[in-house]
């Protein structure tokens, strides 16, 4: 009788410590399930730095939140989605405050020498001229096909992604989700992206949940939002699919048929550095992203020197940049606007044209860093 009564005390007090145990440790923090990146068989612009408070709630699947679940009617209704293919897949993905955050810091915020110095540096012209050595018959395809030289699509490739090296880690599904429900500044534009992204996933018959791209849900070599693959990429191989993540053939030609049709001039200048005289070129300095109207002949009568060869006929617009030991003015062409067409950004646009000039120099040969360059292109850090 005695043992029986020990042996009922221990078995209460085991059960007793076991359940007390339970009740103080910590609630487990669900996780995203894991998916293997895999690279899939665009570039409407980064949107500019906002900052806009999170209501981001990473623990919570996306489909047990009522906006995402009245998205996904709209996308059934106005798409014919299957409705349950969509709750399952935004069942298993998460909204990540890390790129609210990420949208209030972009490298658009620092002065002109600092933004420069990240894309025009030796490391990018010779990862530039080894991409081109590479991709060679697609490049001359592409220039045969748009008109568009291969270093300015090569510059592309190297800003945005360092030639393939870095296409984004975040699931463009989850980036896109995110800011079209938990950044309200720009969600109209990334609830538009998201719908492009779904339609795009299925024509191309791509799991949603497995493309990896960047914060803002730019994708492949180039960076392509959803909505610029739609419109602009191209299977350059004719293999009978679009792949920006591991063909770089097909990165080639969507990246040149975006600069033809957004309005690409084959054979016509990028820009030139500039000198200013007096006082009148300040009314002129371009803060907005407009094709240029004033000619050459007209700004030179207004103190606004090329230091370049330039036609006087051809039309420009004024630029003035943050040098590190003062003002800097360049005159940019159609095609620099042209260039602002892949991301809203005169520094942007600046970058991908010195970044360019410095690989094609390279690449043929004619010059190193430092040797028989012009002087704003051989400053390199």
């Amino acid at each position: 009788m005695k043992s029986w009564y020990f042996s009922f005390f221990y078995r209460i007090l085991l059960l007793s410590v076991t359940l007390l145990a339970a009740a103080c440790a910590p609630e487990p923090i669900r996780q995203p399930p894991a998916v293997p990146i895999t690279p899939m068989p665009n570039a409407a612009p980064l949107p500019e730095s906002e900052t806009a408070a999170s209501t981001a709630r990473p623990g919570q699947p996306l489909g047990s939140r009522a906006d995402v679940q009245a998205f996904i009617r709209e996308m059934v209704s106005k798409y014919g989605f299957n409705a349950a293919q969509l709750q399952t897949v935004f069942r298993q993905a998460y909204a990540q405050p890390s790129i609210i955050a990420a949208m209030s810091k972009p490298a658009e915020a620092k002065p002109w020498y600092a933004y420069r110095s990240i894309f025009v540096n030796p490391k990018r012209i010779q990862g530039g001229v080894a991409f081109w050595r590479a991709n060679a018959a697609a490049l001359a395809e592409a220039e045969r096909t748009y008109g568009v030289p291969p270093e300015f699509v090569v510059a592309i490739i190297g800003v945005e992604t360092q030639y393939g090296a870095n296409m984004g880690k975040y699931r463009v599904l989850e980036a896109l989700a995110t800011l079209a429900f938990d950044y309200p500044r720009r969600a109209a534009y990334f609830r538009k992206e998201l719908e492009s992204f779904l339609v795009m996933t299925r024509a191309e018959g791509i799991n949603p949940l497995t493309p990896r791209g960047s914060y803002a849900g730019a994708m492949g070599f180039g960076q392509f939002m959803p909505s610029s693959f739609q419109n602009y990429a191209v299977d350059f191989d004719s293999d009978g699919h679009r792949d920006l993540w591991r063909d770089p053939r097909d990165a080639v030609g969507s990246v040149a048929n975006y600069f033809k049709k957004n309005g690409w001039r084959t054979g016509e200048p990028v820009a030139t550095p500039a000198r200013v005289e007096g006082s009148q070129y300040r009314q002129l300095i371009s803060s907005q992203l407009r094709p240029p109207k004033d000619s050459i002949a007209s700004l030179r009568g207004q103190g606004i020197v090329p230091l370049e060869p330039v036609n006087g006929s051809q039309a420009a617009m004024l630029l003035e940049y943050e040098g590190r030991d003062g003002p800097e003015y360049w005159l940019g062409f159609d095609n620099f606007y042209v260039i602002t067409r892949y991301n809203r950004s005169q520094m942007y646009a600046l970058a991908v044209y010195q970044l360019s000039q410095a690989i094609a120099a390279q690449y043929s040969g004619s010059a190193r860093i430092g040797e028989r360059l012009p002087e704003w292109l051989a400053r390199v850090d």
